[in-house]
């Protein structure tokens, strides 16, 4: 009983804390406690898992989770520090999720340089001329084996904007090239169902669906209306031909069993497209190839494309805007070299049945 009393007169004793030196002291605390907690973290993450306590703070495992979602997330450009004229404004998308080795040499043939010329040495295509040399892969446009394939890896392809997918056959072990969906990872298992044979599957006494995934390729007639698709057909068992450039998308709006179906392209044209073409699922790969700035006139010389020439800086005999004083097209509308409107002017004479309706324009 002594001792209480004695404790509690030492406490009546002890002089109470101002305002000013209460807050520092929380502070102080504070600090300590925010130490304390870092440290936890960071030997959490020294810590091998199998040591790890199990019972850990839900704080500590959602700052885990957020620091390893930012370490992971991968930029939408790649731009340069502006060390020369040509980085300043290089602007590029990312490439480290393809594969760094070379393709497979059985599936690729070397592109001999033309330069835009005829079998005569005349330009019959302007504005090309040297770059790299490049070897053109050699992709899969029909799809009509089935069976699971296996996404290999992600890979370059320097003859079109698009990423391409290296596939493995489950069954014959054949490799071959396709045009990779957005977001298509290697390790994924995408199926073709252009056979008829793998339509009706049965499972128990009840039919299922086709699997809709990304890179897998089914006919019009077995996609569900509504769905996204690219490296669309033209004609039965023919090869891809619409929907195939970096970003580029179609929907598809209505479908039937015979007939055609009605797909809408990302330009807004509305057209029709036969019910047993090929299509696939998803997006073209690298979207972002639009927004990108090559930076200088020497990466575009790489790429093979020779610079034009204005037609208001030609001669008179070599262009309709050419010739006179000053910056003066003449007094005629805008046109190409061979006198051709390029201002919206109409040059189609007969026009295409299959369109349903045509593409804005300005």
């Amino acid at each position: 009983m002594s001792q209480i009393l004695a404790g509690l007169a030492r406490s009546l004793q002890r002089p109470a804390l101002s305002g000013m030196t209460r807050i520092a002291t929380m502070h102080q605390s504070e600090a300590r406690l925010l130490s304390t907690f870092k440290n936890m973290h960071i030997s959490n993450k020294a810590v091998p898992s199998s040591s790890t306590p199990s019972l850990a703070t839900p704080t500590t495992n959602a700052i885990r989770t957020y620091a390893t979602a930012t370490s992971s997330a991968t930029p939408q450009f790649k731009t340069y520090k502006p060390v020369s004229p040509g980085r300043r404004w290089l602007k590029r998308v990312p490439r480290d999720h393809l594969w760094k080795g070379k393709p497979v040499r059985s599936l690729t043939v070397a592109k001999r340089s033309t330069a835009g010329r005829n079998n005569t040495g005349r330009i019959t295509v302007r504005h090309r001329g040297g770059g790299h040399k490049r070897r053109l892969r050699l992709l899969d446009w029909y799809r009509r084996e089935s069976g699971p394939q296996l996404v290999e890896r992600i890979e370059y392809d320097p003859g079109r904007t698009a990423w391409i997918a290296l596939l493995k056959h489950q069954v014959t072990g054949k490799q071959s090239y396709v045009l990779a969906a957005h977001d298509l990872q290697p390790g994924s298992v995408i199926y073709s169902f252009l056979d008829k044979s793998s339509w009706n599957q049965t499972k128990n006494g009840i039919t299922t669906t086709l699997p809709i995934d990304k890179g897998n390729c089914l006919p019009l007639s077995r996609i569900p209306t509504g769905t996204i698709i690219h490296a669309i057909g033209m004609k039965r068992n023919g090869p891809a031909q619409v929907a195939r450039s970096a970003g580029t998308y179609a929907q598809l709006l209505s479908t039937a069993e015979t007939g055609h179906a009605i797909v809408r392209l990302s330009s807004g044209e509305v057209r029709k497209f036969p019910v047993d073409v090929c299509a696939t699922i998803g997006v073209v790969s690298n979207p972002g190839n639009m927004h990108e700035s090559l930076g200088k006139a020497g990466r575009s010389r790489w790429m093979g494309i020779r610079p034009s020439v204005r037609g208001v800086a030609q001669n008179a005999c070599d262009h309709p805007h050419g010739g006179g004083k000053g910056k003066t097209k003449g007094g005629k509308d805008p046109r190409s070299p061979w006198g051709v409107l390029s201002k919206g002017g109409k040059t189609r004479k007969h026009p295409n049945k299959m369109v349903v309706r045509e593409r804005p324009r300005r």
